[in-house]
């Protein structure tokens, strides 16, 4: 380590200090408020805690309470309290430990005799502001191994022994002290208590330790914290703005979906869930054809002789189900590529053939644990709308951007308008020479540079076989979500012998491309309703039109209207009930149908009906055959909102 690191501030000055400075003492140096002030520190981007000495140059940032970042330092803070207010309040809990995002909540795991009750949640609040009035302030301590198990040992917390077991030997242990409360943890933790501006514990639940089945029942508790109650205002109404969207109760009230216990965390899609769902695959079947993409079929259950091959079962055997029949163990498939690489198999290739492109909406089954599943965006059954390129060297830049073209046209099409894109290299668990990696992650780099496309690089962040774009995409109340992914694979050809023959006639391999744009078609159309709170555009909408005949009288007419239109191509309901008009529209809102198709007297004399939106708007009477050339027209462009009458081609 030299003796000096050079730190380069926001403002492009640099400051020169002796290596193992803390953050907290460059603070210093620049003015006692900032010192005051400061809740944490990042070196190159990295969240640093301010008592952690610095031991390299680089790019160095502080942070204060108004700092954006500074709410992940201001959660993990607000952690320990929680952790320390449930012994002060229950001193028999044994807390085991957090969580490592911090974005939005923190929580703590305890061995407590029951579960926590409402009632209890506002006991451990209000033992929570006591603690933070009390202003301590937060001590780093590096400690021994050694050490570690005598302070536990003495506490009589068999549950931080055990994490202990999981640090490896040489890394650096730290304690965090705040007042009376010490435990295990590597921070970064604001500088006091008292910069915790405003608190809640949002719910508790039963968990495993260490997520897993296996072991003992923990109680949970989660909270969320702020440097102020006005951030804290702003959550939530940002939460109940999520609750309303929220896809877990919007899916059954909208009768789209449901669960069972019979089949944990696998979706079972009702007619108009399916009509959404099948939606989804026929736009994406559109576009692969347009591009030039094979659909396969390939089987659900096989020999686990191909996942050894693959390397799926050395790096992803844990998130498999398996079976057994005629005394062989079989596997149900969890991705569809090594399935590719069977059918790639089965001809010989010529350069001439490539590329080869794959399409593949076969369903997927994934063991996630039941602690992580959730809704329709974490399921262990499901399909993706799935693809893999087989191509030369010389082609993969054209065939990444084909794939990132379509992926950013699918996005435009959904109103997803903010797309952040990421590449993600490779992970510490990987197959392949770190020569292949360095070819494959240039490669997908270069594609983007020489597309102007700006992206961030997720170090780490890349699959077991190769790198990746990933998309994020921000929904409508401004939250993130990870959907499509374009991956460069260099292994699975090379692991299943996969050849072409070339211009020169000599045999080589092809390079592999994954590619999935929706990604999981149940996460996506989870993540879709909330995005739209559940007004589908219309194209996709389960019931497109709703006819509300003005009484009785009219059922026969609504049912014309709807014929007609059904004939067209259209998903069009009557509604039947003796209510009034007024209730009639309601119930259609509540539904997120998209048009309301009043028919009286009046429509009757003039074959027309009148057309009003779940909006709210009053188009008037259009007569039928109009309507459905204009409504026909519009599920076909997918647009946004019914073509005027000269707009219709």
């Amino acid at each position: 380590m030299s003796s000096e690191i050079v730190l380069t501030l926001p403002d492009g000055s640099e400051r020169s200090v002796p290596a193992g400075t803390t953050p907290l003492e460059v603070a210093r140096a620049i003015g006692p408020r900032l010192a005051a002030d400061a809740v944490g520190a990042a070196l190159d981007g990295a969240p640093v805690d301010l008592r952690t000495p610095l031991g390299r140059s680089g790019a160095f940032r502080l942070y204060t309470a108004k700092s954006p970042e500074a709410g992940d330092f201001i959660r993990h803070s607000a952690e320990h309290v929680l952790a320390d207010a449930v012994t002060r309040l229950w001193p028999e809990a044994l807390y085991d430990a957090g969580r490592k995002d911090h974005s939005e909540k923190f929580q703590y795991d305890f061995r407590f005799a029951r579960a926590f009750t409402p009632e209890d949640l506002a006991a451990i609040e209000a033992k929570m502001r006591e603690i933070l009035a009390e202003d301590s302030t937060f001590e780093r301590l590096e400690v021994t191994r050694d050490e570690a198990e005598r302070i536990f040992r003495e506490l009589g917390n068999d549950l931080k022994l055990e994490r202990l077991k999981d640090i490896p030997a040489g890394e650096t242990i730290t304690l965090y002290r705040h007042g009376r409360f010490l435990d295990l943890c590597r921070g970064p933790h604001a500088q006091r208590v008292s910069q915790i501006g405003a608190i809640r514990l949002l719910e508790a639940s039963g968990v495993y330790f260490k997520g897993d089945e296996r072991n003992e029942r923990l109680q949970r508790i989660y909270g969320t914290a702020f440097g102020s109650a006005r951030e804290l205002e702003a959550y939530d109404r940002a939460l109940e703005e999520a609750r309303a969207r929220d896809h877990r109760r919007l899916g059954p009230e909208l009768d789209l979906w449901s669960f069972s216990p019979l089949a944990p965390a696998s979706p079972f899609f009702h007619p108009k869930g399916a009509a959404v769902y099948n939606g989804l695959i026929g736009y994406v079947r559109e576009l692969n054809a347009r591009h030039g993409y094979g659909e396969v079929v390939t089987p659900q259950i096989l020999d686990v002789e191909l996942w050894h091959t693959s390397g799926h079962w050395a790096n992803y055997r844990e998130n498999m189900f398996f079976t057994e029949l005629d005394e062989r163990q079989y596997a149900v498939k969890p991705m569809n590529c090594p399935t590719h690489c069977l059918i790639y198999q089965t001809g010989k290739r010529s350069y001439r053939d490539l590329p080869i492109r794959y399409a593949d909406f076969g369903r997927l089954h994934r063991y996630e644990r039941s602690g992580v599943t959730s809704g329709l965006t974490r399921v262990r059954s499901f399909a993706q709308d799935d693809a893999h390129v087989f191509c030369t060297d010389d082609q993969v830049e054209a065939e990444v951007m084909r794939a990132v073209g379509i992926i950013l046209d699918i996005y435009r099409t959904f109103e997803f308008r903010d797309v952040a894109i990421g590449v993600g290299t490779r992970p510490d668990k990987r197959v392949g020479s770190d020569e292949q990696w360095e070819v494959a992650e240039a490669g997908l780099c270069r594609a983007l540079d020489t597309n102007g496309l700006a992206y961030t690089v997720n170090a780490g962040d890349g699959a077991f076989y190769g790198p990746k774009i990933d998309f994020r995409v921000s929904d409508a109340i401004g939250r993130q979500w990870q959907l499509g992914t374009v991956q460069l694979d260099y292994q699975l050809p090379q692991r299943f012998e996969l050849e072409y023959v070339a211009a020169d006639g000599s045999f080589r391999r092809p390079v592999m491309i994954h590619r999935a744009m929706l990604g999981s078609v149940e996460r996506f159309l989870g993540i879709l309703i909330e995005h739209t709170a559940g007004a589908l555009p219309f194209w996709l909408a389960p019931v497109q039109a709703k006819v509300l005949p003005l009484s009785e009288r009219f059922l026969a007419y609504g049912g014309e209207v709807a014929a007609r239109l059904g004939e067209a191509g259209l998903r069009v309901e009557v509604d039947v009930s003796n209510e009034k008009l007024g209730y009639k529209i309601r119930q259609a809102q509540l539904a997120k149908i998209p048009y309301m198709l009043v028919v009286g007297e009046k429509e009757l004399q003039a074959g027309a009906a009148a057309v009003r939106t779940r909006g709210g708007e009053d188009l008037g009477p259009i007569p039928l055959a109009e309507l459905t050339r204009r409504l026909v027209d519009q599920a076909a462009r997918r647009a946004a909102a019914l073509p005027a009458a000269g707009e219709v081609g």
